[in-house]
């Protein structure tokens, strides 16, 4: 667990879809970090526990909407885009004398912060008696509401929060009567004249809030990206020199694109990092083509599988191919995602081989193993992104006249809670799915996918009782905080294994590497991860790859499997 003097995570998320927020939430809430959740929202109604459903007005679907009845205090409100959510999902101090926390107490202390917040923006906010939020004009003649609140305490820990209205379209609020209240209006920061932007308000509410909801308590703060047209940056900083003009699109055989340096620059990172440098004598491998990595590569190609091993361009091939393990692609060997990191190919992807998942299991029984890794490429063009396939290899291997433990590394399928709970639902050993990087990278190193959606799909597969893994690769430009910060984040949603590893540029039209992490570093995070933040193993080097040793960590977190040989 983590230790309760941490200090208070605040995270901007940016667009979120509320299913995946909600999944979040309830992660952090079964966990002992203090995290304060800010992001926006898709169009969607929640309705609270009491909520009145003739609140309701119209169909949601008829406008663009979807519903929501959720464990949280108050009626029916919107949530969209052009409006700040937060989640405050805190762990209260007890009354004095060791009473529980007080609900009315924290509402209001909410309030004040949200007050404080829009006073610095020229607004007088305040309370109007009976009705939770904060209003403009509260004792005069045309109250307006420009936040909601509605929360959920139990046994002192926090969870739902508020909705302050930013720049939002406010015929949304047409649709329903908000919070139940029929006879005042809804308003906005722009409705009222404050020309303020997203990122001003939240540094706002990100400085007021924490103070008054845990006073004394210190902010850790870590933001999503905030994107800047390409308009904003300089040619130099999208990697043109002076006076060259920069086509938007234009592809180069020998300099990372400059769609990719736009990216890189939105995120604070500029250069051509140090790819040309001498690899240093800890990142070096030496070549073994021994008769176990032969015979490995002739069942797989006996048997036309494709090895993340190969198509990744892995470091640790010959180690791992000379023990007899190797991790299976499932899906073919073309992704539908392009992410900056990853050599793995990404034409147009071929029909899904639906003899694959036999033909796999029938691998790990030619070659042993004991535990099997299966990965995927990403296959956004599949309403299912893939998960019947790799639930019925699991299903494959199961079946084998012996007991086999199986680890899939999937990915995020599209945040679709149904084709997760398919993969879940064949029982495999581990859920691993890679975070990749920091928050403030995200954008630049994988742009198809996103930080929030890959907290929320761990969430899940914890709810439902999986042993679950994550990993990143540093050296792409972010910091020793930030990756702590990450960690942070796994731990606080009940990640049991992660891996931690150095990137390596796989040619010079990707992410430039930026720096070489040492091996006393990884060692650091090592320790900061099993022993300070409590998560189950910790498998942190240079040449650590999410599936490197993947038997042995999931048996030092506590993982029941026989480790003989791994694949």
């Amino acid at each position: 667990m983590i230790k309760s003097s941490q200090p208070i995570q605040v995270r901007w998320l940016g667009p979120v879809s509320y299913g995946e927020a909600w999944a979040l939430q309830q992660s952090l809430f079964d966990g002992a970090a203090d995290h304060l959740i800010l992001c926006e929202h898709d169009p969607v109604y929640t309705l609270g526990v009491r909520a009145d459903d003739a609140n309701v007005l119209v169909d949601p679907a008829t406008v663009g909407a979807t519903i929501e009845r959720v464990n949280r205090g108050g009626d029916v409100t919107f949530h969209g885009p052009g409006q700040l959510v937060g989640y405050p999902i805190v762990s209260l101090p007890t009354k004095r004398g060791g009473g529980m926390a007080d609900t009315a107490a924290y509402v209001h202390n909410l309030e004040e912060g949200l007050i404080a917040a829009v006073a610095e923006l020229g607004l007088d906010a305040g309370r109007l008696s009976g009705f939770p939020g904060i209003w403009l004009d509260a004792d005069g003649p045309t109250p307006r509401k420009l936040a909601a609140i509605g929360v959920r305490l139990s046994r002192g820990r926090t969870m739902h929060g508020f909705a302050l209205n930013v720049d939002v379209d406010l015929d949304w609020f047409g649709h329903i009567v908000p919070c139940g209240i029929d006879d005042k209006a809804v308003t906005s920061l722009r409705a009222e004249g404050v020309d303020a932007t997203m990122r001003e308000v939240v540094d706002l509410v990100a400085a007021h809030v924490p103070a008054q909801i845990l006073p004394g308590t210190t902010v850790e703060r870590h933001d999503r990206v905030w994107r800047q047209p390409q308009s904003d940056l300089a040619p130099f900083t999208l990697g043109a020199g002076a006076g060259e003009r920069i086509e938007p699109e234009a592809p180069s055989r020998n300099a990372t694109p400059v769609r990719l340096k736009g990216r890189l620059a939105e995120a604070g990172v500029g250069g051509d990092g140090v790819a040309s440098a001498r690899k240093p004598e800890w990142m070096r491998v030496s070549l073994n083509t021994g008769e176990e990595y032969r015979r490995l590569k002739r069942v797989s190609r006996s048997l036309e599988l494709t090895t993340v091993c190969e198509e990744a361009g892995c470091p640790n091939i010959f180690e791992c191919w000379n023990e007899g393990t190797a991790t299976f692609m499932l899906l073919g060997e073309r992704c539908t995602r392009a992410c900056g990191f990853c050599l793995v190919d990404t034409r147009r992807p071929e029909a899904v081989d639906e003899g694959e998942p036999a033909r796999i299991a029938e691998a790990v029984e030619a070659l042993g193993l004991d535990y099997a890794v299966l990965t995927m490429v990403a296959r956004d063009d599949l309403d299912d992104g893939g998960a019947e396939i790799v639930a019925r290899t699991v299903e494959a291997i199961h079946a084998l006249d012996r007991p086999v433990g199986t680890e899939v590394l999937i990915s995020d399928l599209r945040g679709s809670a149904t084709s997760l709970q398919r993969v879940i639902d064949a029982n495999p050993t581990v859920v691993n799915h890679n975070i990749e990087t920091v928050l403030r990278l995200q954008r630049a190193v994988r742009p198809s996918a996103s930080y929030a959606r890959s907290l929320a799909l761990l969430s899940r597969a914890k709810q439902a009782g999986m042993t679950t893994k994550s990993g990143l690769i540093v050296g792409m430009g972010e910091t020793m905080p930030e990756v702590r910060a990450t960690l942070v984040d796994l731990a606080a949603i009940g990640v049991d294994i992660v891996t931690i590893g150095q990137y390596l540029q796989p040619t010079s039209t990707h992410l430039p590497l930026q720096r070489w992490w040492t091996p006393e570093e990884f060692d650091e995070l090592k320790l900061y991860g099993e022993h300070e933040l409590g998560i189950g193993h910790v498998e942190s080097s240079p040449l650590t790859r999410s599936s490197h040793h993947a038997g042995s960590a999931a048996a030092s977190a506590g993982v029941a499997v026989s480790i003989g040989r791994i694949a």
